[in-house]
């Protein structure tokens, strides 16, 4: 009797899995395609002038407004503050701010022209006239599309006039603010010319403009009245309550379908371990040498990440300096933040392509001609790309290139997707190297392999070619674009392309992995990599719409991601079981011993999978929630705690597993990677529970009491309470570093000798 046929999927079942997750694949696209068109169609108009109503005098004009766009990305874009809730977390949400200032000096303007006396000074009832006559004023559509104009009024022109003016003078170098630059963490210059500040103020009031202005036809504003501003009347509508309160619903209904399924199935239970490790008698062919250096690259680019996070972080109090230094003269918070998340992004991937380079000679057992050139291929044109964009984000945000090449050799100005065109094009082009690579590695054994050994094979090759294809989503917008078309691009990157295929991608590999070892039979894994891509595709596809609330689309898109972002969720059911199999295989005696601390970083990863990914990314995912929440220190504990603690601890052990395949006759000396697997998950827990968490929940309340505005300020922000809980990031932050930085001294030693035990 064929001993993986036991207590295993038939092959009936494994049929069926395969036609689920084709249709939820084809069902899922259509959908978030078929809205992607409505997105184009109903994005926030720009218009070709903005005109003053009486006067006819042109305010803005569509060019300025692209001008402006351009200059935002240069000095940073979404590393600099935010737009629409997207972006960093020290300067204020640029748009939330340009509101309040813009309603403020209006109601300011009438409460001392009627009532010879500042707004705050008046009578509740006249408050309250005032206000209504506001909202009249600013959330009335005036743009006509067939003209292509938007009116306003003379009192209106003189605000927007007096708001630009403080942008310029904060963006350039009015030694009035320096004051605000340092609590915004801007060095002066931010902008280098008055003029280029000015066209910055253009592409900020036409967001802002988006933000207050109501849909046609709708008593909605096009960013569903986000940011909460109630002067203006931006308060959360019926279907944000509707939506929010449907997808607990269905999220508890989902987690029952799933544990239902689980338990309706009959229990297989893994085979013993082997009596010897059969990855001990794999032959290491020259590519699969050639990897290590990868590695080793990934241990710096942790490093330097680290580095850059510790700075961007303590810009957060000291503003302009780095325990008095005036670091930010060379690097300033927007190009530290943006190399932070570019080399998280970098390192992760770079982790998981090595492991793939590794794995498919040692799957195949054949090594195909010019390999190792090719792999060594690939890690030069890593390296230039990470080189490559740095440089240019750097020359960009010192305002060293010309706005014509600032999208293209410089800065996008998204979060994430920062590099410049030419090297996303380049690292485009070296995905598609890198799965060529693996394929023409795996051919022979996806020639001579069967069934189920064959399907989990083909899920491989499938996986990789989903992380070399979604990349290119990135590629679909240009320097013009409207921003919400270039947002629901951008998030087919960050949502799609990471927290999609890369966890389908992770979830074969850890199954290949385990297959190979003889401790989960084929059949069983196969059918286990199937469930799990359904589970995490059928609510993550649709679910990127969670992104999208407040970015200028409608309604329905809003629905679409609020319901089905709760079944992202689904897969947690899985966790424990994943993190319970692992925690014995750990402990497991014998040669499975020797995997011990990369499967205690898997168990690390469920962990954090549960918490960062589960518990924290369901506290923003309603909509209501999200609301208030957009772009406050709630989303920097969900996007610690998950790209680093699932994906980070995930990268890490890939490595370590690849490393234990390539000094497989070495006896490792595990102290100082003890430390640091403690040191890293203890710290990180310490920098949310001490600090991010209490941060992200004051400004919750703020935000709920004051509106967004408040909750992002300088006098918010910088209160004594807000400064403590920002210092006592340290405590966790120190922890973590030490545990990365001995992550890194034991790989070194892996390679000198202090790592290996003696005997």
């Amino acid at each position: 009797m064929n001993p993986d046929a036991e207590n295993s999927p038939p092959a009936t079942n494994l049929r069926r899995l395969w036609l689920i997750l084709g249709v939820v694949l084809f069902t899922s696209f259509a959908v978030i395609l078929y809205f992607g068109r409505d997105i184009y169609e109903s994005a926030p108009p720009i218009p070709d002038r903005v005109v003053v109503a009486d006067s006819g005098e042109v305010v803005h004009t569509r060019e300025s407004v692209l001008r402006g766009q351009e200059v935002w990305r240069s000095i940073g874009g979404q590393e600099l503050g935010s737009v629409w809730g997207h972006g960093a977390y020290t300067a204020p949400d640029w748009t939330a701010d340009w509101l309040h200032r813009e309603a403020r000096w209006i109601l300011d303007a009438w409460s001392r022209h009627e009532h010879s006396t500042d707004f705050d000074r008046l009578a509740p009832e006249l408050q309250a006239a005032l206000t209504e006559r506001l909202k009249g004023e600013l959330r009335a559509n005036t743009y006509n599309p067939e003209t292509g104009v938007a009116t306003i009024s003379p009192i209106r022109a003189q605000a927007l006039a007096a708001v630009a003016s403080h942008y310029v003078d904060l963006f350039t170098d009015a030694p009035a603010l320096d004051e605000l630059r340092e609590n915004y963490a801007m060095p002066r210059g931010t902008v280098s010319t008055r003029a280029r500040a000015q066209d910055l103020t253009a592409f900020f009031f036409w967001a802002t403009w988006a933000c207050v202005t109501e849909r046609p036809g709708s008593e909605l504003s096009y960013t569903h009245n986000w940011p909460p501003e109630e002067l203006v009347g931006n308060t959360p509508s019926g279907e944000l309550v509707v939506v929010s309160v449907a997808s607990m619903v269905l999220l508890l209904g989902g987690i029952g379908a799933v544990s239902w399924f689980f338990a309706a199935r009959r229990r297989e239970e893994d085979p013993k371990p082997l009596a010897e490790d059969p990855l001990a008698k794999l032959t290491v062919t020259p590519s699969m040498r050639a990897t290590l250096k990868y590695f080793w690259v990934v241990g710096a680019l942790i490093i330097a990440q680290m580095a850059t996070g510790i700075i961007a972080a303590h810009y957060g109090v000291e503003g302009g300096g780095f325990y008095g230094i005036p670091l930010d003269r060379w690097l300033p918070y927007s190009l530290a933040r943006t190399w932070h998340t570019q080399l998280g992004i970098f390192w992760i991937a770079s982790s998981w392509l090595a492991t793939g380079l590794l794995l498919a000679p040692a799957i195949s057992g054949h090594e195909p001609k010019y390999q190792r050139l090719g792999v060594n291929l690939l890690f030069v044109c890593l390296l230039v790309i990470v080189g490559g964009s740095m440089l240019g984000q750097a020359l960009a945000i010192h305002q060293q290139l010309a706005d014509s090449t600032v999208f293209w050799l410089g800065h996008q100005g998204f979060e994430y997707v920062d590099l410049g065109r030419f090297w996303q094009v380049f690292l485009f082009v070296g995905l598609f190297l890198w799965l060529g690579l693996m394929v023409r590695a795996l051919l022979p054994a996806l020639r001579s392999s069967k069934g189920a050994d064959r399907q989990l094979l083909l899920l491989f090759v499938l996986s990789a070619a989903a992380i070399g294809l979604f990349y290119g989503a990135g590629l679909m917008y240009g320097p013009s674009s409207n921003l919400a078309v270039a947002e629901y691009w951008r998030w087919w990157v960050v949502h799609l392309w990471v927290e999609g295929f890369f966890e389908v991608f992770a979830t074969v590999v850890i199954a290949f992995l385990f297959t190979r070892m003889g401790l989960v039979r084929v059949r069983v894994a196969t059918a286990g990599v199937l469930v799990s891509a359904i589970l995490y595709l059928l609510g993550g596809v649709i679910g990127m719409f969670h992104h999208l609330y407040f970015t200028g689309t409608r309604t329905v898109v809003m629905a679409l991601g609020g319901t089905f972002s709760a079944l992202e969720l689904m897969p947690l059911v899985l966790i424990g079981h994943e993190a319970h199999k692992n925690l014995n295989l750990a402990r497991a005696p014998g040669w499975v011993r020797a995997y011990r601390w990369p499967l205690l970083f898997f168990v690390a990863v469920a962990f954090w999978n549960l918490v960062g990914a589960g518990l924290f990314g369901f506290l923003i995912n309603p909509p209501i929630a999200l609301y208030y929440m957009q772009g406050l220190n709630t989303t920097s504990v969900h996007g610690h705690t998950a790209l680093f603690g699932v994906y980070g601890m995930l990268g890490i052990g890939l490595s370590l597993f690849s490393l234990r395949i390539l000094y497989r006759h070495v006896r490792w000396d595990v102290a100082a990677l003890r430390l640091s697997f403690w040191a890293i998950n203890i710290g990180l827990a310490l920098m949310v529970l001490l600090s991010l968490l209490p941060v992200g929940l004051m400004q919750t309340w703020a935000s709920v009491e004051h509106g967004m505005w408040y909750a992002r300020s300088a006098e918010f922000m910088q209160t004594p309470a807000l400064d403590t809980f920002r210092w006592l990031r340290v405590i966790g932050d120190t922890g973590f570093a030490a545990g990365l930085i001995g992550v890194g001294w034991f790989v070194v030693g892996l390679h000198f000798g202090w790592s290996r035990q003696k005997t």
